[in-house]
């Protein structure tokens, strides 16, 4: 009798079907390794050093965004590939006299001595950064980099000697402006509308300083006629280190594409922003912002706590879910900053595009809500179809080169 033909039983296709989609997955898992060991990965902004200074965070150890409102500690920096970048020395703007001036200049320099002890308290986790070579260097002894930014020169007053001190201390770039106008540049979101027309006598004098030194000028936060005079100033490329761009979503923090179109001619680089405010429009309830500024002024204040969460970050963190419970919160999705990434990439180059998520300081979007979750970002580039060689450019390589610029122009 001829010999049926016998179908393979159910479980065992299922069990065929089940090991091939376990081979893709660990290729797949082991590519991403591969290319996350390959590509330095760093963002020009990271407003963490805020956080230590007044909540005594231990960075080394693993926080999360939806219990501590914390973006950014070493485990999630590993997990998210993450290997640094320019940490924040941040300082809100007061008035433009000299008591305001001195007060802004304590707490810039508490804020660097934050930074330092960061890093001195962790020397096998992180390293300073001070040159752009340094970063490589850094890397591959396992360790994650520490440059140092300014944001809002206010604390300079109006001795550009100081400059040198935070040169000297390893700052290596410099924000001239926040939120509000004041000595140095006009603001793209004060209220009151332009101080300067732009630059200041004494901004341009700060950038022609920071053009000496050898660091990098950003002009993220700063109205657009200070960019363009900036641009034309300045004799090294400009960088926006938590930028956006206003033709996907107009917002005075965000740059035209005339003004980009002519970054991109002098060298210079946007680092994207995932502030969702700067993305989209939210309906949020208006009330909230207000309550959100009181909380925040409330906490900003050194905690005296010893490695531990200390307890105004606590209470800080309490009164945050209070207010989110009141008036919830609404935020962008990580489409809405890839957007931007692909219309800036296709307007500009990849060689003047980069990260700057703002993390820390307002930044952070549904499903990209800290650094753990960046490879998501790196995965749509590669579905994209950008190539290796422009993925590592974005990621890391653009940022050197402008502190590698920076650096020359110095010594030359």
């Amino acid at each position: 009798m001829p010999v049926k033909n016998r179908q393979p039983e159910p479980r065992y296709i299922f069990i065929f079907v089940f090991l091939i989609i376990m081979f893709v997955l660990v290729q797949a898992s082991q590519a991403a390794e591969k290319h996350k060991d390959e590509h330095m990965f760093l963002d020009s902004h990271l407003d963490t050093p805020l956080l230590v200074d007044f909540s005594a965070l231990d960075i080394t150890k693993r926080y999360s965004w939806q219990n501590d409102y914390v973006q950014v500690d070493l485990p999630r920096m590993k997990e998210g590939g993450l290997d640094g970048g320019f940490w924040v020395i941040y300082t809100p703007q007061g008035p433009l006299t000299q008591d305001g001036y001195a007060r802004a200049l304590k707490e810039a320099r508490q804020r660097n001595a934050v930074i330092d002890k960061m890093v001195r308290d962790a020397p096998d986790d992180f390293a300073l950064a001070v040159q752009g070579q340094d970063a490589r260097a850094i890397i591959a002894q396992g360790k994650r980099v520490v440059y140092k930014s300014i944001e809002n020169a206010y604390p300079l007053g109006e001795d550009l000697s100081l400059l040198d001190e935070f040169y000297a201390a390893g700052v290596r770039m410099v924000g001239l402006v926040h939120t509000r106008n004041n000595q140095f540049s006009d603001s793209s979101t004060d209220s009151g509308g332009q101080k300067w027309g732009g630059l200041s006598p004494l901004g341009k004098e700060l950038i022609a300083r920071a053009n000496a030194l050898g660091m990098v000028v950003d002009l993220s936060h700063a109205h657009d006629d200070a960019l363009e005079q900036a641009m034309a100033l300045s004799k090294t490329p400009i960088i926006l280190s938590h930028s956006g761009a206003s033709q996907l979503y107009t917002h005075p923090r965000n740059v035209p594409d005339r003004l980009l179109k002519q970054l991109a001619e002098t060298g210079g680089v946007i680092q994207i922003n995932s502030l969702s405010g700067y993305l989209r429009k939210l309906n949020v309830d208006r009330r909230r912002l207000p309550e959100l500024i009181k909380i925040y002024s409330e906490y900003r204040a050194p905690d005296s706590a010893n490695g531990e969460v200390g307890a105004k970050h606590i209470a800080y963190t309490a009164k945050r879910r209070a207010l989110d419970a009141k008036y919830p919160p609404q935020y962008a999705d990580i489409s809405d900053v890839l957007d931007h990434f692909f219309y800036t990439l296709e307007l500009m180059g990849p060689e003047h595009v980069g990260f700057g998520m703002d993390w820390d300081g307002g930044g952070g979007v549904a499903n990209l809500q800290d650094v753990s979750d960046l490879p998501k970002v790196l995965a749509a580039f590669r579905n994209r179809g950008l190539s290796e060689a422009d993925i590592a450019k974005i990621s890391g390589e653009n940022l050197i080169r402008l502190l590698a610029v920076a650096e020359k122009a110095a010594r030359d």
